[in-house]
């Protein structure tokens, strides 16, 4: 009876203790959020004015960039560098994936978003300003129900009408630049497209459409406060959406850069896969190599010393370059000058 009662309050300090990791857990998760944070009935923040001013001020471009390039990516959620944005495909309590965020975003009519026009470009004015009711929910066939009207209009989409399974790509406008100003390289993501990948199973086809442009300054505010789960292994929710593409965590292929012809790389180099991949490589590395021209780096120089023990250790020494030896006189006569000392 003795061993019994002690295996019975084994069992209950296990149940105590899993019951307070979970309370910390949660804890800590609402501590990540901001404290005058509030959630809609759709589980998307609502922002105050001090979050509505802070993203203003964050989406000012530099005012003295001396250098700027601009390219687009396709973002494949099917790798796993990615694949954060993906899950959960459903909503799991307040935890979203991006499409879902977006969706829910667009019919409540929070953000504004625009079309995507017929050769990939993005046009911010009130003329390609998106129609989400006909161009969203009634092109891809989504059940919904529409309240209000005007800028009070909403649409109501249960979680499960909501195609986020068949958003897996992404195509996002990415600007690299150098602020002469502050002396900061910096890339940012401008500009986010959903794309829809569907199989019509009579055919067998996979067509991927486009669903609309939606400047990231728009998203901001709402993808910071979204957080995700970035490792197999470290479950806690540790980053934010935004945290994703500020820190470059993505992984995309080029497939345009900015250019005077406005011309795709397929466009420029053919459908050759080895080619467009050098292409790749090859902008990628112009990227690299500008970075790191920036900054001048000290020579390095790494010598193997021999200690007492009679083992060799590597070791690294960083030199100043030296100035130019001045070249000596040419007349013969010249001689240092000595100090002469006076003796009585």
């Amino acid at each position: 009876m003795k061993t019994l009662s002690i295996i019975g309050l084994i069992f209950a300090l296990l149940a105590c203790s899993a019951a307070s990791f979970s309370q910390n857990q949660e804890l800590q998760r609402r501590t990540r959020q901001r404290p005058s944070e509030t959630v809609s009935a759709d589980k998307t923040p609502v922002l105050s004015e001090r979050a509505k001013i802070k993203n203003e001020l964050a989406s000012k471009a530099p005012e003295h960039i001396a250098w700027l390039r601009e390219m687009y990516r396709n973002i494949d959620l099917e790798k796993d560098n990615n694949a954060a944005l993906y899950f959960p495909v459903k909503p799991i309590g307040d935890r979203m994936n991006l499409f879902t965020v977006i969706f829910k975003l667009l019919a409540d009519n929070k953000i504004d978003a625009y079309n995507y026009l017929y050769d990939g470009r993005e046009v911010f004015n009130d003329a390609q300003k998106l129609n989400f009711e006909e161009m969203v929910l009634k092109r891809f066939g989504i059940l919904y129900e529409k309240q209000g009207s005007g800028d009070n209009v909403r649409y109501i989409v249960n979680d499960g009408d909501i195609p986020s399974n068949e958003a897996l790509m992404y195509q996002i406008k990415e600007g690299s630049y150098f602020d002469a100003a502050t002396g900061m390289y910096k890339s940012q993501v401008t500009a986010i497209c959903p794309m829809l990948v569907r199989t019509d199973y009579n055919g067998g086809n996979v067509e991927t459409t486009a669903v609309c442009w939606i400047p990231y300054e728009n998203l901001r505010p709402y993808l910071s406060r979204a957080m995700i789960m970035t490792s197999d292994y470290n479950n806690t929710l540790t980053y934010s959406m935004d945290d994703f593409f500020t820190k470059g965590m993505y992984h995309g292929d080029i497939i345009k850069t900015v250019n005077m012809r406005d011309l795709s790389l397929v466009q420029q180099v053919g459908d050759d896969p080895e080619r467009l991949k050098l292409a790749q490589d090859s902008i990628e590395n112009q990227l690299k190599t500008f970075r790191e021209n920036l900054w001048i780096k000290p020579d390095t120089t790494t010598t193997q010393v021999e200690v007492k023990s009679g083992k060799k250790v590597t070791a690294t020494r960083t030199t100043a370059s030296k100035p130019a030896k001045q070249e000596k006189a040419s007349s013969a006569s010249s001689s240092p000058t000595r100090s002469v000392r006076r003796t009585r």
